[in-house]
């Protein structure tokens, strides 16, 4: 079975985030098996790249929600090592400006969406619209309620229109997100990425879970899937987005496109 397929969240499939294991390795033991492939996908990932940009039929939009320090910069920093920027970009999504919020909130989204050719990688994203906004009540329940089926629609009309749309969803367990909470409090290097802000959402962790849930059950689709990424090994985390992200370019089938004209006929100077 592809690993798209073993981690893929089955569209209106009920989810329970504590019952999937978090440290879970898949068929590796250890980091250094796991080295090789993630070498290997990353060499892949580039090849596919060159060849997303030359046919420009269609775009890549990531999206990489978690916890804080699931390792959303994390893996950004080792799965995309090998990608050309010229291509491919990241976006963070952190509190709306006051020119987001006079627009509605996919605005900020769509405007950044890549185009046929590009890959957009998206740390955090429109799904912070039914989690922290639904964990703190910032807008009434009948409005985040609806939200669903707007994203829905939205990853719709993007599949429609050739955005491959893949959504990681970097699932650790709480004592893994406390002894990396704590790492950054140990090392000085380490120490900036910390807010007093990251303790207090610590305590809403149950209620994290559940917007995690619902948002992965109503919003997991055949076109715009979420993924479940077991991420308490660093190491497990990098390969199997890598993995599936490589699996699902090769799934496009793509091919260099043909000259307008005939090489043969050229005869250089």
């Amino acid at each position: 079975m592809k690993w798209t397929q073993r981690l893929r969240i089955k569209p209106g499939h009920t989810v329970r985030l504590a019952d999937r294991d978090a440290g879970w390795t898949g068929d590796f033991k250890n980091k250094d098996d796991a080295s090789d492939a993630l070498a290997e996908n990353i060499v892949r990932m580039a090849k596919l790249q060159n060849l997303l940009y030359a046919e420009r039929k269609h775009a890549v939009l990531i999206v990489l929600q978690g916890m804080d320090a699931s390792g959303k910069d994390g893996t950004i920093r080792h799965v995309m090592s090998g990608l050309n920027p010229q291509s491919c970009y990241v976006r963070s999504f952190k509190e709306p400006t006051a020119e987001e919020l006079a627009h509605d909130f996919l605005w900020r989204i769509h405007n950044v969406a890549p185009g046929r050719g590009e890959i957009g990688i998206f740390n955090r994203s429109h799904y912070e619209d039914v989690l922290v906004v639904r964990v703190h009540n910032l807008v009434p329940r009948a409005i985040w309620k609806q939200r669903y089926d707007q994203i829905k629609a939205f990853e719709k009309m993007l599949t429609e229109n050739n955005t491959v749309v893949l959504k990681f969803c970097l699932h650790t367990s709480r004592s893994e997100q406390r002894a990396r909470l704590q790492e950054r409090l140990d090392d000085p290097a380490k120490r900036w990425k910390v807010a007093m802000g990251d303790f207090a959402e610590r305590k809403l962790w149950h209620a994290y879970q559940e917007a995690y849930e619902e948002a992965l059950r109503r919003c997991s689709t055949h076109t715009a899937p979420w993924f479940v990424i077991p991420a308490d090994h660093k190491w497990f985390r990098n390969w199997a987005v890598s993995q599936v992200i490589v699996e699902t370019l090769e799934g496009l089938k793509m091919k260099f496109p043909e000259p307008k004209f005939d090489p043969a006929k050229i005869r250089m100077q």
